[in-house]
C-alpha cells in the first residue's frame, strides 16, 4: 500500500494524527525534502528506508514505490501542506493505477491555512469576501491562459498566491491590471508555522518593495484583499440574535 500523506504547513506538530500514525508504521518514506520539515522523520521506526524526493525524478520515486510493493512493504509519500495543492500527486496515482497498486490519500493542513493563522485572519468576512482564489504566477511551470492573474483579480475576492515570491513586481502589475488598486491590503507570509515564520502586511503596490526590504526571496505566499485589513465587515448572521437557525429561534 502507498499512502500519500500531507505533512502540514511546516510545524512538526501540525501533521494530522492519522498522518503521524502512518509515518510511524511506514517501511519506506519518500519525502519532499525541499519543503517538508525534517523533524517529522523522527516519527520513523527503526529500519525505515528514507528517500529525499528533492533529489529524485518521478520515475525514480515510482521505482522505489514499486520495489517496496514487491517486498510487501508500506510506503508513505510525504508531501508538504496538503498534497492536493501543487503536490504533483495525480501523475503518481495514475502510474500506480496502471500497475494495479493500491493507495490512499491522507489530507494535511495547507500553508494557506497556516498563513491565515499567522495573521489571525479570516479569509471569508461577511460583506467583504466570501470566496478564496488559490493560484500562482506563470513561471517555469505555465498557467492556463484562462487563469491569468488579472482575470481572477477582476472578481475582487480574497486571493492567495503561491510559488510567486520571485515575481512580485509582475504580480502587482497583473493584480492592478485586473482591478485591484495599488493600495489594496496585502500580506506576505514567509514559512508559515515554521520557527522562523515572518509576516509582513503591505499593499498590492508595495509587495516587491516589502519582500526586498526584508530579504524574502522564496518559501512565501501572498494574500491579497480587504480581509487583510479587516477594517470593515458585517457580523455573522449565524450568531445574530435576530436570526433563526435549525438549532435556535430568533430572540433566544
Amino acid at each position: 500500500m502507498i499512502n500519500f500523506v500531507g505533512a502540514g504547513p511546516g510545524a512538526s506538530d501540525l501533521i494530522t494524527v492519522r498522518g503521524q500514525k502512518l509515518l510511524a508504521e511506514a517501511d519506506v518514506i519518500i519525502y519532499a525534502g525541499s519543503l517538508v520539515n525534517p523533524q517529522l522523520l523522527s516519527c520513523a521506526k527503526e529500519g525505515c528506508q528514507i528517500y529525499n524526493s528533492a533529489l529524485m525524478t518521478l520515475e525514480e520515486v515510482l521505482d522505489v514505490m514499486y520495489a517496496a510493493e514487491e517486498k510487501g512493504q508500506m510506503t508513505v509519500r510525504l508531501h508538504t501542506g496538503d498534497p492536493c495543492l501543487y503536490g504533483a500527486i495525480r501523475e503518481q496515482m495514475d502510474a500506480l493505477d496502471a500497475k494495479g497498486i493500491a493507495y490512499t490519500d491522507c489530507p494535511g493542513v495547507s500553508s494557506f491555512c497556516g498563513a491565515a493563522a499567522a495573521l489571525n485572519l479570516e479569509y471569508t468576512l461577511p460583506d467583504v469576501s466570501q470566496s478564496v482564489i488559490i493560484t500562482r504566477m506563470a513561471g517555469r511551470t505555465p498557467v492556463p491562459e484562462k487563469e491569468e492573474i488579472a482575470s481572477f483579480a477582476a472578481h475582487q475576492a480574497t486571493m492567495v498566491v503561491f510559488l510567486s515570491t520571485g515575481m512580485l513586481d509582475k504580480l502587482s502589475q497583473r493584480l492592478i491590471a485586473g482591478g485591484y488598486t495599488a493600495d489594496t491590503p496585502a500580506a506576505i507570509v514567509y514559512k508559515a508555522t515554521w520557527e522562523d515564520e515572518k509576516t509582513f502586511v503591505c499593499t498590492v503596490g508595495t509587495l516587491a518593495e516589502t519582500a526586498k526590504k526584508n530579504h524574502i526571496t522564496k518559501t512565501a505566499l501572498m494574500i491579497i484583499g480587504d480581509v487583510v485589513s479587516h477594517s470593515h465587515y458585517s457580523r455573522s448572521e449565524l450568531y445574530n440574535p435576530a436570526f433563526s437557525t435549525e438549532f435556535r429561534e430568533a430572540g433566544k
